[in-house]
């Protein structure tokens, strides 16, 4: 195991030379930051520079709580020129993954979602692994090198929250990643950046979802109408996931131009992201894991289909579209 962990090492420095500027793009939440801080660290006095960019706003508490207390430096895409770079690394997604990065050819792609249909010079997509900071783990204990305490905190972080306090899709790598960052990991920073996740305004999203459930067979609907953040619907999804008798949740929304729709499952019956993909992939990009998957379409796409000023049309769609895709069960 060692000799193979080795290896993927020296095929992923071979990658890189001094004279590289390296961009490492990711969809920004503390799975995709951390593993950015690792692959940084990797190459740190092995190229010319390396820049973290983020493609998505970033507004929720708990990730903005993370890059403050960690003092993480991170740069908008609206703000790189691509053409500046001559090397880029793409963690914790693939280029199907978000828009902006559909006209982007990654050098390296370290991942751990299902590998789509995509072909980079090097790639390390692990889709049994709960969190891309486990994989990039490995590679600092392979390169020897001793994570600081915010590398450390960070990519703990990350394992924390992609496997939900591993109750979510998670190997023994997982945990062994995880149990190595520990000693190294300030938990009261950890403890701090769980506490900033809810405020106050995010109360009327679960008092609206509450209040327009609806609730059919195991199955959790909700949908919120305009939301400040795509995060409000995972927040909402995965508190309805806590209900008793609630196997799947499924919170939509929609931020700016676009429909997001959420999906939890219990992981015991339908694949999240095959349920996703199934119901509202024709419409945008869907996928994702067992436990969890995410929808996104654009509004111009569906306009003629719902009336998506009337919450309640947008909701009964999304529960049509996916009791078709169950065979009406």
């Amino acid at each position: 195991m060692a000799s193979n962990k080795n290896h993927k090492l020296d095929a992923f420095y071979q990658q890189f030379s001094g004279e590289h500027h390296v961009l490492i793009l990711i969809n920004a939440d503390p799975d995709a930051i951390s593993s950015g801080m690792a692959v940084k660290r990797l190459l740190w006095r092995k190229a010319a520079s390396i820049t973290i960019s983020h493609v998505n706003a970033i507004k929720r508490q708990d990730n903005l709580a993370m890059i403050r207390r960690l003092n993480i430096k991170l740069v908008p895409f609206s703000k790189i020129e691509i053409k500046d770079f001559n090397r880029i690394v793409m963690v914790d997604s693939q280029p199907i993954h978000h828009e902006l990065f559909a006209n982007i050819r990654p050098h390296v792609i370290i991942d751990h979602h299902p590998q789509s249909e995509i072909d980079a010079p090097y790639m390390d997509i692990r889709p049994n692994y709960g969190a891309t900071a486990s994989i990039l783990t490995e590679y600092i204990k392979a390169a020897k090198i001793k994570p600081s305490t915010k590398l450390a905190t960070a990519l703990y972080y990350g394992i924390k929250t992609d496997t939900s306090n591993f109750e979510r899709q998670t190997i023994i790598e997982d945990v062994r990643a995880f149990q190595y960052l520990f000693k190294e990991t300030n938990v009261q920073v950890v403890k701090k950046i769980d506490q900033s996740e809810m405020r106050p305004r995010y109360l009327k999203h679960f008092k609206n979802a509450i209040e327009n459930k609806r609730f059919k067979k195991g199955w959790m609907f909700s949908h919120l109408g305009k939301v400040g953040s795509p995060d409000i619907c995972v927040m909402v999804a995965d508190f309805f996931m806590r209900v008793d008798d609630v196997n799947w949740s499924v919170v939509s929304g929609i931020h700016g131009n676009k429909l997001i729709v959420i999906f939890r499952s219990d992981g015991l019956r339908r694949n999240a992201g095959k349920a996703a993909c199934d119901s509202l992939g024709q419409f945008g990009s869907a996928g994702g894991h067992k436990n969890m998957a995410r929808a996104e379409i654009s509004l111009s796409d569906i306009r003629e289909q719902i009336d998506l000023k009337n919450d309640k049309k947008v909701q009964n769609w999304i529960v049509s579209r996916i009791s078709q895709r169950r065979g009406g069960r």
